[in-house]
This record gives structure tokens, C-alpha cells and sequence, in this order.
């Protein structure tokens, strides 16, 4: 009874699994040599290929008959984002975590053991895998999809997955020689061992095919020196390719270009870095999140948006316009919405101009016909470009005429660009001009990319120095348009010096940001956020490899065995631990590096503690000390000046030095405030021990006092010193409270106490001067006169013995005084040769 007890729990366990599964859909796109498509976030490539293929293959029957099979599978709806909870919903979620759930489980089963398919599932794999047998290429590729990204919850092997994509590779197939270098150079899933070579020779033989993945990958290579050696010239080729690509793409779309909702983010930055709020440098020190705590600096968009709504409803037009911006716009969290955006704009506008006339209002709210320009400069624009509703190019041109009126910049560029291409109207170019300088002078980014490439075209040297200049302008926004302008000219020398550093640079910036066209970022977020972790980890890879540096850190934090995070006792926490796929240190510390030559500081402190700590590699203490010493370059990272600190103190791949240590630990605290609590607690143990180690006379060198330098002042600094701090007595005289200060104005009203008191300072320093001076003249004469007296004295004396002997030398001598006196007096007379001596007090003659 126990038994069969055991058997029915478990066969529900299967059943309830097999149902709530992840399920992907598999769409139909076109591909170099399918005509069908297993996952979005597999190929959204651009491949120009040569090979013609045959349009229906043997078995082409049993493809679409297995497509019908795998649409038959319910599709699962994606659940929205959980919104980030304070502290009480952090609080909430450990006590659900903590109470029992009252399910009955089985034992977990071994993940090697591969979970049996059925259903329309299996009949479409088997469908599949007879068309296969057939060479149907298109066959080939659903199986490797199916078994690589796990489509329609089919079981992933990615042994499997390397066979069906190596064999389809042989054919020619550049999408299967894309994952065939991908698989090379990563090892994922250990279907085959890593082999940067093989990787780059797939990846070259895709990318002169035209795989546009390929193409980045290259060119990333060859720009960090990935498996080859670094070449500007070689990666600035590959990813100008992309670039090319990309704008091709990009102007396809209305006018204005495709709409571009970026993507990319790193999944560290959502808990403050990989170190946690406060203690990475994303979330410290100057790029600390400073505000205050009524700010929405903290809060969640779905908040953000629930708030305004609130207010919008209550007839705050600011709300309404911010609300229809952010809807038009569209974020990562948040869909590009335009049917909702245009209500919002609408909203706006009718509070300022009236619907039935359109005139506007009388006594309109202040600021409210700013707000309602720019929202008629929206409205215009989504009529121009068709965006939710036909296009319009009548009603757009009303839209913008209303908004130029109050001198909207968007609605400048937008009735501009009506008349440079003709829209809806005769082509005026100089009146586009007229609208781009008018709107380019409130700096708005596309109006100086049209006047950029209007002043492009003329050719000329000054003319490209204009277009330079507002290509850059327009740069600074990051405008992707912008960017491949300025690149060209640089490619090309074109207006500006040849440099290949910056060209690829901008090239690269190009092709990352056209996200939608070479990446599988908008995917990998979503799989994210529905917790299908693994296919996450998957598509992050992939944009890794094409050089997203933000991606490689994805990569790497997912992989991480060591985030740092408070560690919960394990009845507490239950979480299910992270599967085989996610656990490779060695594949981690690869993309940390990566990462980190990207300059991203956080990234190659991680490295530092995997070198130091032997995670995915052998421990190496050089090599950590060289990661935290450049991470701790300027002060930038206050972890890195900490781990010195504390390599130092314990003389772990440093010199074992306290008073060195001590240096680093107050520089960690003086990049990082809020790493006082460690820093301090470190720096009493780290004094502790400084003592010890004087008291017992210890090899180490102990904490020291900093020696204050001594400087050698010249006369003139002695002095002024001396002034400041005569100057700072007698200000601080202690009765400042009960006189008045006496201010003098003149006759501008300005005080002019400052300037006398210069005066004075002037004056007291030449009097103190010229009394130096006199000095120093009254010593020099002093001596100079000393010096003739003892000079006639020993005149006297050489005569004296030349007039003949001791007595009559005698007698002189005794005359002397008798004569002196009998004309002078008992003192010497002014002007004397005795009068030197005698004011000074000396004795003459001794």
C-alpha cells in the first residue's frame, strides 16, 4: 500500500511538472537556409548568403506537419515583473519562505536523468527526426534548436544539440557555424571541451558569409585579443560591417528612424552590484544613490506609473505629459505603449487648445503651454511616423504648427523634416534649415544630425567642420545616427584625422545599440524575469560573445559561487540549488575578465578574489594583488583598498606590513563612507596587534606616525606668515557680539572696509620692511667701524716701536688719556675715532 502510495505521488509530481513547464514558442521567420524558425532569441540575424537553396527539400511535408504538432502546445502567457518590495515585503517573503507548504514531494530525482516527452511534442520530434534522416537542413536545425534552447519544454542536451548543428554546419550553414564557434568557445554545457581556435575558425567561416553575430563576435575578439592577437584595423572592419547593417536597418523605418528601447543592463546593478548596495563601486562613493527618502529615486516603475496615473486623473497635466513620455518611450520593465502614450498627449493638449475650435483657452495654468507644445510635438510626430494610428501627414503638420507656435523644438525637427524629403508637401530645404537651427539651438539631438548631414553633403572644409560639430552635439546624447556619421568621417578621414582607435569605437557603439537586429537581450530579460533562469543564461552568453560587456558581467554574476549576500541558515532560506549548467567557476572567471577589460572596475576586483581564493583556477596572490592595486587606481574602488589593507596586515601575497596596511584601510574609508563600520573595527584589531608587535620587538613594521613635512621658508614667507597669525590675534578679540564693524559703503553701495584694510596691511608691511632695512644698515656700519678703529690702532702700535722703546711707548700711553680728556672731556666727542667703540660698550685698547 506504502508503495503504491509512493508511485501515485510521484506520478502526480510528473504530471503537475510536465504542465506548469516553460513553454516557448516557435515562429516562422526566414532564415539563410530555413524557411522556419525554433526561437526568437536564437536568430534575429541578417545574413547575406550565396548558397542557393532548393525551396522544398526532401521531407519539407514532415517539417510543417511537425509544426502543426508544436503549435498545438498551449503557450504560456509571461508573467509581469514582481515590483521590489521595501522592507516588510522582504520581511513577508522570508516568513512565507520560513512556514511549511504543506506539499507532499517526492525525492528529487537526479538531473542527469532526462524527463520523457509526449503529446504533440513527441510527435513533432519524430516528425522532425524523420525529415532529418532525409538531409532536410531545415529538420536539422529545429532538432539542435529544440535541444539547445529547450523550446516548448523539450529536455535540453546540448551533446545532441552539437551533433545536429556540427552536422548542419558541414552543409554551409551559416547560423550552424555560429553556434558551432559559440559552442567551441564556451564549452556550455560540456558538450565539448573549449577550443578558441575551432571558435574563431567557425565563427570566421559565418561571419565572411555575412552572420551578423559572427561579425561581432570577431571583431570583439580581435579588439581585447581574445585567441588572436589585438587588431584595431581587423575589428574596426568587422564591427563597420555590423554598423553598415545596422543603419540600413535603422532608416528603414519611418521617418526619424526605427524606435530603439534599449535593453541592455547588467542584473548586478539591481542589488546595488556584484558586492551588494554600498560596498561596489555602481552603488559607492560618487556614484552613490544619494536622495532624499521621499524621493522616487528608490521606487518602482509600476509605482512611478500608479502615482502619476493618480495624479494625472486629478488633473495634473505635468503628470499626464511624463506619463505619455515614458509610454512613448518605453524602458526596460516597461512596454513601448503608443495607443496609451497618445491619450496621455491628448489629455495635455485639450486642457490648452479646445476641441471644438481649437483655439486656446483663456486664462490657461501656469506653465501648462510649455507642457502642451511639447505633447503637440509628440502627437505630430506619431502621425508622421504612423506610430498607432495610419499616417497622417496633414494632421502631423497641424500638430506641429501648433507646437512651433510656442517654440517646440520636436516640432521644429518634425516640420523640418516634412520639407527637406517632401511630405505631405512641396520640398523647401531651406526652410527645413531654417526649422533644424531653430530646434538644434535648444539642443535637441536629431535636428542637429539633419543639419550635420545637410552641411556633410556640401563638402567643403568649413562645412565639415560645421557637420563635425553638430554630429558631436548630437553624440552627446547618444544618438545612434550621430555616432555612424562620426565614425565614417573618421574611417574615412573625412573632416577629420584618421584614427582607428576612435572609429571602431563609435562603429562598436553603433552596432550595440541596434539591439533589436544582432542581439537576443529583450529574450534573455524576459526569460529572466519568468525565472526560466537557464535560457537566460543562454541568450546572456551569446550577447557576451559579441563583446557586451554588460552581458559578459550577466554571465559571470550568474555563474558567481561567492555573491556576496547575507547568509540565512538553510531551513530559512530553501531555495533549490543552482543547476549543473550555472555551476562553472572557471567559465565565470573567463567572463569576469572580460568584463573587466571593458573597464568595469567591480568586475576586476572579482577577479582578485578568485585569484585569491582559488575559484576557478589556481590560487595566484600576484595576481590578485596586481587585480586590487589597478581596481584601487584614483581611489575608485574602496573593496580593493580594503583587501590591500587587509593582504598587507596578514602578509598574504603582500609584504606583512601594519603601517602600510593602515594607509589602506583609511584610504578605503576615505573613498567610502559607508565602509566605516569595517574599516574601524579592522583598524582596532590591525592597532592591537601594532602593539604587540612593538612590545615584543617584532620583525614587522609596526603603525607609525606620520612625519609632518618640514619646510624651508624664505624671508618673505617668514613674514607673511608672521602677519596671518598677527592678523588672526586681533581679529579674535572676543568682542565682535558688542561693537558694530564700522562698514564704510561708497557711494555704490559697496562696503569698502575690504580695501582699507589691504591699505593698511600695504603699509604695515613697508614699515616693517624699511625698520629691517635700517637694521641691517645700523650692523653694517657698526661693523665697518669697528673694523677702521682696530685697523688705526695697530698702526699706532707699528709706530710706536719704531720710535724707540718700551718707556718712551710708556709715556705716550700715559699721555694719552691726559690729552684726550684736556680736549674732549671725559667722553668722546661725536665723529671721534672713539665714539664707534665706546657707544657700543667695548673696551679699547684691551
Amino acid at each position: 500500500m506504502r508503495r503504491w502510495l509512493v508511485s501515485a505521488l510521484l506520478l502526480l509530481q510528473a504530471v503537475a511538472s510536465v504542465s506548469a513547464a516553460e513553454q516557448q514558442i516557435i515562429e516562422n521567420t526566414a532564415d539563410d537556409t530555413t524557411t522556419t524558425n525554433v526561437d526568437p532569441a536564437a536568430e534575429t540575424d541578417v545574413v547575406q548568403s550565396t548558397q542557393q537553396w532548393a525551396p522544398y527539400q526532401n521531407g519539407w511535408e514532415l517539417v510543417h506537419e511537425a509544426m502543426t504538432e508544436f503549435r498545438k502546445i498551449k503557450t504560456p502567457s509571461y508573467r509581469k515583473a514582481k515590483k521590489q518590495g521595501g522592507l516588510f515585503g522582504a520581511l513577508f517573503q522570508y516568513v512565507a519562505k520560513a512556514l511549511p507548504s504543506l506539499r507532499v514531494s517526492a525525492p528529487p530525482q537526479p538531473e542527469h536523468a532526462m524527463p520523457a516527452i509526449s503529446g504533440p511534442l513527441l510527435e513533432g520530434v519524430k516528425l522532425l527526426q524523420q525529415s532529418a534522416d532525409q538531409n532536410n537542413t531545415d529538420a536539422i536545425y529545429l532538432l539542435a534548436q529544440l535541444n539547445f534552447f529547450g523550446n516548448y519544454s523539450h529536455p535540453r542536451n546540448f551533446k545532441t544539440a552539437f551533433d545536429h548543428y556540427y552536422r548542419l554546419a558541414s552543409y554551409g550553414n551559416s547560423s550552424a557555424q555560429y553556434m558551432v564557434g559559440l559552442m567551441y568557445a564556451t564549452g556550455v554545457g560540456d558538450a565539448v571541451e573549449r577550443d578558441q581556435a575551432k571558435a574563431l575558425l567557425y565563427h570566421t567561416f559565418a561571419a565572411d558569409a555575412g552572420h551578423t553575430r559572427s561579425e561581432m563576435t570577431i571583431a570583439a575578439r580581435h579588439l581585447s585579443g581574445i585567441g588572436v592577437p589585438k587588431s584595431c584595423e581587423t575589428a574596426s572592419k568587422y564591427y563597420k560591417r555590423v554598423a553598415d547593417k545596422a543603419m540600413a536597418w535603422f532608416r528603414s523605418g519611418p521617418p526619424g528612424g526605427m524606435a530603439i528601447t534599449p535593453e541592455a543592463h547588467r542584473l548586478s546593478d539591481d542589488v546595488g552590484g556584484v558586492y551588494g548596495e554600498g560596498a561596489s563601486v555602481v552603488s559607492s562613493g560618487i556614484n552613490a544613490l544619494k536622495a532624499s527618502p521621499n524621493s522616487d529615486a528608490y521606487a518602482a516603475i509600476d509605482d512611478v506609473i500608479e502615482y502619476l496615473d493618480l495624479m494625472s486623473q486629478k488633473g495634473d497635466f505635468k503628470a499626464s505629459f511624463n506619463l505619455g513620455r515614458l509610454y512613448y518611450e518605453g524602458q526596460r520593465g516597461l512596454e513601448r505603449n503608443v495607443d496609451l502614450a497618445r491619450r496621455y498627449f491628448l489629455a495635455v493638449a485639450t486642457m490648452y487648445w479646445r476641441a471644438k475650435d481649437g483655439r486656446a483657452v483663456d486664462q490657461p495654468k501656469p506653465q501648462l503651454e510649455k507642457y502642451a507644445s511639447k505633447a503637440a510635438g509628440y502627437i505630430g510626430r506619431m502621425w508622421l511616423r504612423g506610430e498607432g494610428v495610419r499616417q497622417d501627414y496633414k494632421l502631423a503638420r497641424g500638430w506641429f504648427e501648433r507646437g512651433i507656435k510656442h517654440g517646440d523644438a520636436q516640432s521644429q525637427w518634425g516640420l523640418g523634416i516634412m520639407n527637406l524629403h517632401g511630405l505631405g508637401m512641396p520640398k523647401n530645404v531651406s526652410k527645413a534649415t531654417e526649422l533644424f537651427k531653430a530646434s538644434a539651438d535648444q539642443d535637441f539631438s536629431l535636428s542637429h544630425v539633419a543639419l550635420g548631414a545637410l552641411h556633410l553633403d556640401q563638402g567643403t572644409p568649413d562645412d565639415l567642420k560645421i557637420a563635425n560639430s553638430y554630429f558631436e552635439a548630437a553624440a552627446r546624447w547618444a544618438n545612434i545616427e550621430a555616432q555612424y556619421y562620426l565614425a565614417e568621417m573618421i574611417h574615412h578621414g573625412v573632416g577629420r584625422d584618421k584614427t582607428c582607435g576612435l572609429a571602431m569605437a563609435y562603429y562598436k557603439n553603433v552596432a550595440e545599440k541596434a539591439e533589436p537586429l544582432v542581439s537576443s537581450w529583450a529574450e534573455a530579460n524576459q526569460a529572466y524575469e519568468d525565472g526560466d533562469y537557464e535560457l537566460a543564461f543562454l541568450d546572456y552568453l551569446m550577447a557576451a560573445e559579441q563583446g557586451y560587456e554588460k552581458a559578459q558581467n550577466n554571465v559571470a554574476f550568474m555563474l558567481d559561487p561567492t555573491q556576496s549576500r547575507l547568509p540565512l541558515p538553510s531551513w530559512l532560506k530553501r531555495q533549490p540549488p543552482k543547476p549543473s549548467l550555472l555551476q562553472n567557476s572557471a567559465l565565470a572567471l573567463i567572463y569576469w575578465t572580460r568584463s573587466a577589460i571593458q573597464s568595469n572596475i567591480d568586475s576586476l576586483v572579482k577577479m582578485g578574489d578568485y585569484y585569491l581564493y582559488g575559484i576557478g583556477t589556481e590560487p595566484a596572490l600576484d595576481k590578485a594583488a596586481q587585480c586590487y592595486t589597478g581596481a584601487s587606481e584614483y581611489f575608485q574602488s574602496a573593496q580593493a583598498l580594503y583587501n590591500l589593507g587587509w593582504m598587507h596586515e596578514n602578509g598574504v601575497g603582500l609584504t606583512q606590513d601594519f603601517h602600510l596596511a593602515k594607509r589602506y584601510y583609511d584610504q578605503a574609508l576615505e573613498t567610502n563612507e559607508e565602509a566605516y563600520l569595517p574599516v574601524t573595527l579592522s583598524l582596532l584589531k590591525l592597532r592591537v596587534r601594532s602593539a604587540w608587535n612593538t612590545f615584543t620587538h617584532g620583525r614587522i613594521n609596526s603603525i607609525q606616525d606620520e612625519p609632518s613635512p618640514r619646510k624651508d621658508w624664505s624671508l618673505s614667507e617668514w613674514i607673511a606668515n608672521f602677519l596671518q597669525e598677527d592678523n588672526i590675534y586681533y581679529e579674535d578679540d572676543g568682542y565682535g557680539g558688542f561693537y558694530d564693524d564700522g562698514t564704510i559703503t561708497g557711494s555704490d553701495g559697496e562696503p569698502l572696509g575690504d580695501s582699507f584694510d589691504d591699505v593698511d596691511g600695504v603699509i604695515e608691511s613697508l614699515i616693517i620692511l624699511g625698520l629691517v632695512g635700517a637694521i641691517l644698515f645700523l650692523m653694517y656700519y657698526r661693523a665697518r667701524r669697528q673694523q677702521a678703529h682696530r685697523q688705526a690702532e695697530e698702526n699706532a702700535a707699528r709706530q710706536g716701536q719704531l720710535g724707540g722703546g718700551v718707556g718712551v711707548g710708556g709715556g705716550m700711553a700715559q699721555q694719552l688719556p691726559m690729552q684726550a680728556q684736556g680736549q674732549g672731556g671725559l667722553f668722546p666727542q661725536p665723529g671721534g675715532p672713539d665714539f664707534g667703540q665706546w657707544a657700543a660698550g667695548a673696551a679699547v685698547g684691551q
